[in-house]
């Protein structure tokens, strides 16, 4: 390609998040030569680097003819300064594409149409307006079990792998939508005391008030390398560390971007999504539970199984034993939601204080007790009962603290200084607490970019309640989030119902 065809780079510091964008002068001369409109997917040269971006035209005096610009993203992966060279080129035809429209059609896919699809996704070549359309096109169960596995095996393909030493490697998820659910650090802390190995990688919330890596970080450091990952689970038998900076099952982390908005997530999606990032974290026996409830993400017991029974499916086709339990998810685990105030709960539990809430504790138990089942530590239906000894005793809260010393140290929890109290209108009983509209107000309150913002839930399902008796707490360290998530608090009355006795 001729220097004449080149632009000279000039930052405007436009941030889009993941998307790559291009930005030019509508009227510059390679424009009008190659014919190019805004949203034109454009392959980007610079530093003897490329990249596929889309295009976005400035009509203005932003940029002039001679100069181009990209978004915050797209410049930080090409590693471009002021005044360098971009040259640009046509993107090639890619059969991605001609995939994803036949899946648009409704046609089954192979795992070598699953397995391009993946690989254009993870390096740029598809738009988030592609991904949106294969998103879509594979919602509403529209992946059978065999495209389910080449999903699956595509994703684990396309990132990192880990393997680990030790044997049997376990794990254990939830698929969420449950606020305050935080028995992963009590879990590891139990699992890995009977002496299994549990290498845990969490993910940030995405669209809730706290994931477990948030949550954990309160109390240590997630943000490590690999090597220093291997250091911790050597020492210790197990880790709860960020998973999203080792590219384990990257296109999982893309997919699951253009979701959220969209609120999209069908079964064989989800399937994919959970098993890939368990197979490539090297995990061997995975216990993923099902909470459900009218405000979860599963809304009842027939879609637990049927889902149930795919994980176990495509896990036994991928070489992962997985086994399931369905939960009750008609209200939040704990009191806290939000990290602090969650790391907070888990604490209470793993040093056994009075205080400590009883249903993260038997929660914890039961899926720790299954984990160690799994792992052939005792026999069935002993789990619970070994899992009950190791936390009465201490061991796991020793063992909690030695792993996060491995981590980088153990901290203290920080406490919000804004705080507000929510009472009951009204005496009654507790009749419904929507989980939803909870973790909303626990996000407008700052969590969880404010670690010590969220909502402290004083009360439980079928509780009576006096008049003016406190409900929940809200936690704010900046007074215009304690505010807004008040005045939300007071237009969503119903986010707990009192039913007049």
């Amino acid at each position: 390609m001729s220097h004449e065809a080149s632009l000279r780079y000039r930052h405007l510091g436009i941030d889009t998040a993941h998307e790559y964008v291009v930005y030019m002068n509508a009227g510059c001369h390679i424009c009008r030569a190659e014919g190019f409109a805004a949203q034109t997917r454009l392959e980007v040269h610079g530093n003897e680097r490329s990249l596929i971006a889309t295009l976005n035209t400035v009509h203005s005096s932003l940029l002039s003819i001679d100069e181009a610009s990209l978004s915050v993203s797209a410049q930080q992966a090409l590693g471009v300064q002021a005044g360098d060279a971009l040259r640009f080129s046509h993107v090639p035809v890619l059969a991605s594409e001609s995939d994803l429209r036949a899946k648009i059609y409704g046609q089954r896919l192979d795992a070598t149409q699953l397995a391009g699809i993946v690989a254009d996704t993870v390096n740029g070549r598809l738009s988030d307006l592609h991904l949106a359309a294969f998103v879509t096109a594979c919602a509403g169960d529209r992946l059978d079990i065999a495209e389910t596995v080449a999903l699956t095996r595509a994703m684990v393909g396309a990132g990192a792998r880990l393997s680990w030493q030790r044997e049997p490697v376990v794990d254990k998820h939830c698929v969420g939508g449950l606020p305050g659910n935080r028995t992963t650090p009590i879990v590891v802390a139990i699992v890995t005391a009977a002496g299994l190995t549990m290498p845990k990688t969490s993910s940030r919330a995405i669209t809730s008030p706290a994931g477990t890596a948030d949550t954990m970080e309160v109390l240590a450091p997630v943000d490590l390398d690999l090597a220093a990952i291997r250091r911790v689970v050597e020492q210790t038998g197990g880790c709860v560390v960020w998973g999203g900076g080792m590219q384990l099952s990257p296109a999982d982390d893309i997919l699951i971007r253009i979701e959220r908005p969209l609120n999209l997530d069908s079964d064989g999606q989800l399937v994919a999504s959970i098993l890939s990032k368990k197979i490539s974290a090297g995990s061997q026996r995975v216990l993923i539970d099902l909470p459900v409830g009218p405000t979860a993400k599963v809304r009842s017991s027939e879609v637990a199984e049927r889902l149930a029974q795919r994980l176990q499916q495509v896990g036994a086709a991928l070489g992962l034993a997985v086994d399931s339990i369905i939960t009750d998810g008609t209200q939040p685990i704990g009191c806290g939601i939000g990290p602090a105030l969650e790391a907070r709960d888990l604490l209470r539990v793993l040093q056994n204080q009075a205080d400590a809430p009883v249903d993260l504790r038997e929660r914890a138990l039961l899926l720790a007790g299954r984990v160690l089942e799994m792992g052939g530590v005792c026999a069935p239906g002993e789990g619970s009962l070994r899992a009950r000894a190791l936390l009465d005793s201490g061991l796991a809260w020793q063992q909690f603290q030695a792993i996060c010393a491995a981590q980088g140290g153990l901290r203290d929890v920080p406490h919000a200084p804004l705080t507000e109290l929510i009472v009951a209108p009204h005496a009654g009983s507790v009749r419904q607490i929507d989980n939803r509209v909870l973790a909303r107000i626990a996000k407008l309150a700052g969590a969880p970019a404010s670690a010590a913002a969220g909502v402290d839930l004083h009360v439980k399902l079928g509780q009576p309640v006096e008049a003016g008796q406190p409900l929940y707490t809200l936690h704010a360290e900046a007074p215009g989030e304690l505010r807004y998530a008040a005045r939300y608090a007071s237009e969503h009355g119903g986010v707990i119902e009192i039913a007049h006795d």
